[in-house]
């Protein structure tokens, strides 16, 4: 389903296998920092983008859903928040990531979907 926030657009350029660990995420306005993590797991994929000083080491979750495009010849993501939307998202952590099974329902609320 193209419109699920927790899925990969197909246009998005997103190839299964991919190792988008280390590329560069653009938002709509501008450099926000390179990714962490990313998930794969249907139903659930995301990145975890490590916005370095731009925001004091905050690390933040991105839905698959919000990747217009990956470029791997650039080694870039973009996705289709502004650097607003994305440093008022809820910040990651790690531990309750791994130990709250509704844990990214938060995320879903921020990104304006339900998380099914």
């Amino acid at each position: 389903m193209s419109d699920d926030i927790w899925g990969y657009h197909p246009t998005s350029g997103y190839e299964q296998g991919i190792d988008l660990i280390g590329y560069k995420v653009e938002a709509t306005d501008g450099h926000i920092g390179k990714i962490d993590k990313h998930s794969e797991d249907v139903g659930s994929a995301h990145l975890v983008v490590d916005t370095g000083v731009w925001i004091f080491g905050k690390h933040v979750l991105l839905p698959a859903g919000t990747i217009k495009r990956i470029d791997t010849v650039e080694e870039k993501v973009y996705v289709n928040r502004t650097k607003e939307q994305i440093k008022a998202a809820p910040e990651f952590d790690e531990a309750k990531y791994g130990s709250e099974p509704t844990y990214l329902e938060q995320f879903a609320r921020y990104y304006n979907q339900p998380h099914m």
